[in-house]
């Protein structure tokens, strides 16, 4: 028979193995938890909810709402720029005449107006009213030969022929002054209020005409939407491009956005409009005010961004913070760390600074 403490030899190697399995084990989970405490925050109910996420990429793709050759591009890539700056122009020669063009049509149509609303002048009445006193005149005079040649016509001192041409004098006579009191009545009346209605009509069409004149030849020059900080020079003096097509690009820098998510079980801790702080890895000293602005109405999966083997079939809320005073050290896609903060605190931190 072995001595007792040679058979427990053997068992020694199996009980050192078996602790050491678990220890790893607990090491495992240990992690997993970890792993959650950092992406969803902290949950302990009493202290501040700490939170990770990233600053929001927001950039723009900067074209022309016109078509012609590249003139300029004023700035170069990672030059910051302000809202309103000028970017780039297109030639502009053929949009300019474009304008002159319509302005021209314009002020003729306008003209136009001007001589219908104010009626007949004065001058073209006493013409019409002279016109019907030569045309009486001449009724006057024919008739008086009309009767001169039928008393000749009685005698047979004529000829029927004479006679007849006598009578068609007057007869014209007699339509020309119709026409001219005709012509007369026109003018003491003035236009038509149809023709008045139609040529407002036509102002209004070329007035229409030439504020797209005037758009398309503003469309050749771009300027930025917002302030900002210039990625990429897509397009170099001198290439044509059309509408719609992308010249420069642009990341927009105000407002500056976070985006984190925040698991269901400290859903209720976050709110909108609660002050945060947020800090990065590049300037931990450095704190950023901002705010909560908004949280997703719906749950999601967990990002790949923060995605775990362990966490990958979590659901999480998307929020969206908006930082209140940004600066050169927040750049879109650093990743950031952002501590909710109560009222109270808050309101110490802000008198602490000031």
């Amino acid at each position: 028979l072995l001595p007792p403490t040679s058979r427990s030899v053997p068992d020694t190697p199996m009980r050192f193995l078996r602790i050491l399995l678990v220890l790893i084990v607990l090491a495992a989970l240990g992690g997993a938890g970890y792993a959650a405490w950092r992406v969803y925050g902290a949950s302990e109910e009493t202290g501040p909810l700490t939170l990770y996420g990233n600053v929001d990429i927001r950039q723009v793709d900067l074209a022309f709402n016109a078509e012609g050759r590249v003139e300029a591009v004023l700035v170069e890539e990672g030059e910051r720029v302000e809202k309103g700056q000028v970017l780039a122009r297109l030639e502009s020669d053929t949009y300019e005449s474009m304008v002159d063009a319509a302005s021209a049509r314009l002020k003729r149509s306008q003209a136009q107006l001007r001589e219908l609303e104010r009626g007949t002048r004065p001058q073209e009445i006493r013409q019409a009213r002279a016109a019907v006193a030569r045309a009486e005149a001449a009724l006057a005079e024919t008739r008086a030969n009309l009767q001169r040649r039928e008393t000749l016509l009685e005698r047979d001192d004529i000829s029927e022929a004479a006679y007849d041409q006598a009578k068609r004098a007057f007869e014209e006579a007699k339509g020309t002054l119709e026409q001219r009191r005709a012509e007369l009545d026109l003018a003491k009346e003035g236009p038509r209020e149809e023709e008045i209605q139609a040529a407002r009509a036509n102002v209004r069409f070329n007035r229409a005409t030439l504020r797209i004149a005037r758009e398309r030849r503003d469309n050749t020059t771009m300027t930025a939407p917002a302030a900002g900080t210039v990625l990429t020079r897509v397009r170099h003096p001198g290439a044509t491009v059309g509408p719609t097509e992308p010249v420069l690009t642009l990341a927009l820098r105000s407002p500056m956005r976070v985006r984190t998510y925040v698991g269901e079980t400290n859903l209720g801790r976050v709110e909108p409009g609660m002050p945060v702080a947020i800090t990065t890895d590049s300037f931990p000293d450095r704190s950023y005010r901002g705010h909560v602005g908004h949280i997703a109405p719906t749950a999601e999966f967990t990002p790949k961004t923060v995605q775990t083997p362990e966490l990958r079939t979590a659901l999480v809320y998307r929020v969206r913070v908006i930082v209140e005073n940004p600066d050169a050290g927040l750049r879109q896609g650093m990743p950031v760390t952002i501590r909710l903060r109560p009222d109270a605190e808050a309101g110490t931190d802000a008198a602490a600074s000031a």
